[in-house]
């Protein structure tokens, strides 16, 4: 499961209603849920974020809050 799975799984999304007010298709938020491989668009981010009515700064942090710099 990816850290959006882990999100929408935390907050008890329905991802039938984020896709369709998204317009993003339910197979890709499935994708984006389950594999740790496939890459996020920061359109679907953003448009994720505005369903959920949160700000997009949150939700990016979930996802990649852990990454950091290299020295």
């Amino acid at each position: 499961m990816t850290e959006l799975g882990k999100y929408f799984k935390h907050k008890s999304v329905n991802k039938s209603e984020i896709a369709r007010k998204t317009g993003i298709s339910s197979s890709r938020l499935s994708e984006l849920s389950r594999n740790e491989k496939t890459k996020i668009k920061a359109e679907e981010l953003y448009l994720i974020s505005l369903a959920l009515d949160i700000s997009p700064i949150e939700i990016l942090e979930k996802l990649f809050g852990n990454i950091e710099l290299k020295n």
